[in-house]
């Protein structure tokens, strides 16, 4: 496995997409205020993360870390599995 220079932004997320061969997608949620209204609303975010053995799936929660550009879309490598998402049922 290559070692990559990382920078320090770690987030956290939910892998929505694992079709493509060494990226998984991630999907970001964070809480935003409404500057008229003071209300909370949700707003989400995707970056494209660089999975090195494919072992991240739909529905893991995962630590991603950002690192040098690896492609166009890639600026992200996958760091830690959080917790298993749920299987997928036959």
């Amino acid at each position: 496995m290559t070692t990559l220079e990382t920078k320090n932004r770690i987030l956290k997320g939910v892998v929505v997409s694992d079709k493509m061969d060494k990226t998984v997608v991630i999907e970001i949620l964070r809480l935003k205020k409404h500057p008229k209204y003071k209300k909370f609303y949700k707003v989400s975010k995707r970056f494209k993360a660089h999975d090195e053995e494919n072992k991240y799936h739909v529905g893991d929660n995962v630590l991603i870390k950002e690192t040098k550009p690896i492609s166009k879309d890639k600026k992200w490598i996958v760091v830690d599995k959080i917790a298993a998402g749920k299987e997928k049922q036959s």
